[in-house]
């Protein structure tokens, strides 16, 4: 696989077939690093690419690499190979993870969990631990309220093999009686060189703020046209993370979803 401590440049899209017709697509980048190993930037870069256990799960005094160990301790998984990590930093301070990917392996290297972060834009977040019989094909119960225009319902199909030279991730959202919501996360891998972190912070300047505004956007464009927000219900921490239940997976939703 390709090396930890690279940039991804990426086009995120996201397709609602129903009630209301929407598809949009914007360009940013993700930072993939090992959490125990983060890159060490010049100084005059660091400011726009901070990697803080504050923005993660688990505790703020401790690294985000220490906070996974003692999650997969706790769930009583032995992965005591690397860790790696696909995510935003933070750039001026600021940072918004809607999705932060760990592929946590085994001593020999082959993958043992994926644990997938989920931010919404409330300030609350959601963890599922994810088995890795298929990472290409992942199904999951929604347990999270994400968009304010979806219920806590439905189940989740994932596509989520680790990055390589390109990263290719999918999530597919269906729901009964409903065609799927998809989002998928296309991108080519740059090493993390200081004339090329230059070149995203130039060419998609403030990105984890650009993401916020876009789904701000996209919200209000969704609400304008119609569609009514759904109750978002009340949604305690995890003290005890608990994996998420995961089910026997199809094949075609993820083809589908990378199309």
């Amino acid at each position: 696989m390709a090396s930890v401590n690279a940039i991804y440049a990426i086009t995120v899209r996201h397709v609602r077939r129903e009630p209301v017709q929407n598809a949009f697509a914007y360009r940013s980048y993700q930072w993939f690093i090992d959490p125990e190993n983060p890159p060490r930037l010049p100084w005059w870069l660091a400011p726009f690419a901070r990697f803080r256990a504050g923005d993660h799960f688990g505790d703020p005094e401790q690294s985000i690499g220490e906070n996974v160990r003692d999650y997969l301790a706790a769930q009583n998984i032995q992965a005591e190979g690397r860790i790696s990590m696909l995510s935003n930093a933070a750039v001026l301070g600021y940072v918004f993870n809607p999705l932060s990917l760990f592929w946590c392996h085994h001593a020999d290297g082959s993958l043992a969990c994926i644990i997938a972060e989920v931010h919404n834009t409330y300030g609350q977040r959601h963890l599922y631990l994810l088995g890795v019989e298929d990472a290409a094909q992942i199904r999951v119960s929604k347990e999270f309220y994400v968009s304010p225009f979806y219920p806590v319902d439905g189940e989740y199909l994932m596509s989520l093999p680790e990055p390589e030279e390109k990263v290719r991730l999918s999530i597919v959202l269906e729901r009964a009686a409903e065609k799927p919501f998809v989002a998928t996360v296309l991108g080519d891998r740059l090493p993390a060189t200081p004339r090329n972190i230059r070149h995203m912070l130039l060419d998609i300047p403030l990105a984890p703020l650009r993401v916020s505004l876009q789904i701000f956007w996209q919200g209000m464009k969704l609400w304008s046209r119609g569609l009514p927000v759904q109750t978002r219900p009340q949604h305690a921490p995890q003290p005890e993370y608990q994996p998420a239940r995961q089910k026997n997976q199809p094949t075609a939703a993820v083809q589908e979803a990378r199309k």
